[in-house]
């Protein structure tokens, strides 16, 4: 079975091209630079391209079985989707797996989520079988917060109090790995979530019991947020996650127990814990 991977360098990409060479299946990956390309592990194919070249649109999707849809966040993203999507088309990719984000219907102005809602519509109209996956905010986005809090005891990810059910990539890509090479999961949707809905504070909590020290929560201010964050962010950027994070703090991003069930059947096994990644990931860090 021959998959390509898009997004293969990234956090998520990268986990599920390793779930996908432990199954023993031929991997492909592109990537837009041979610099990237270089930081693929071995066995892995790379395909130097950008979706938003048509000579890629038309060669690289040509004799693959499935292909994992992974689209940056960016000003592009919808199109680079939908011009993956003819790409397949042209192709006869016999299966999609796409990456989305959970409750989009709920926040379509949302740049993060509503960019989304062209792709998954247009897949779902394709005629390729294909399987989405909604997964929740990532326990390790925490990797960025690691200077943070070892030197200002500041746990700055500003999630609320209403609680997100954070979920570990792990899990996102044993997930895609599933799905990719079953033939059982197609026009299926999956919330690919963790077992608590955690809120700001008791993140702090948990990797303050992790550390072995104080960590406090950062609070809510999104103005600070906003500022600070276009320090290490473009301006878009920073204010795309400020919406999220927003609506975060208003709504939540609970998983329900319908999905988590339905999830833990998927995996053969319960979602993964964040007490159990953050104690994993101070050990290491340690």
């Amino acid at each position: 079975m021959k998959i390509l991977v898009l997004g293969a360098t990234g956090t998520v990409g990268s986990q599920v091209v390793a779930e996908l060479l432990g199954r023993g299946v031929e991997v492909s990956a592109l990537t837009r630079s041979k610099e990237s390309a270089a930081k693929l592990p071995a066995g892995v194919a790379a395909e130097i391209g950008d979706l938003q070249d048509p000579d890629t649109i038309r060669s690289v999707f040509n004799g693959k079985d499935a292909v994992f849809l992974l689209n940056a966040v960016s000003q592009t993203e919808t199109n680079e989707g939908l011009m993956a999507v003819n790409g397949m088309q042209m192709a006869g990719v016999k299966k999609v797996v796409y990456l989305s984000v959970p409750r989009l219907e709920d926040a379509p102005h949302l740049p993060h989520f509503g960019s989304k809602i062209p792709i998954e519509y247009a897949i779902k109209r394709s005629g390729i079988p294909y399987t989405i996956l909604r997964p929740n905010n990532f326990y390790q986005n925490d990797y960025w917060f690691k200077e943070v809090m070892a030197n200002f005891g500041v746990y700055p990810q500003p999630i609320g109090s209403n609680g997100i059910s954070r979920v570990d990539v792990r899990d996102i890509a044993e997930a895609a790995a599933i799905t990719l090479t079953t033939g059982d999961h197609d026009g299926k949707t999956f919330h690919i979530a963790g077992p608590e809905a955690i809120t700001g504070e008791r993140t702090a909590e948990i990797w303050g019991e992790a550390l072995g020290r104080t960590i406090l929560y950062g609070g809510d201010d999104m103005d600070a947020w906003e500022q600070q964050s276009k320090t290490m962010l473009p301006g878009w950027m920073a204010f795309d996650f400020r919406l999220m994070y927003e609506f975060f703090q208003r709504e939540g991003l609970a998983a329900t127990e319908a999905e988590l069930a339905e999830l833990t059947d998927l995996l053969g096994h319960e979602p993964r814990s964040f007490e159990d990644f953050a104690r994993e990931t101070a050990a290491m860090w340690s």
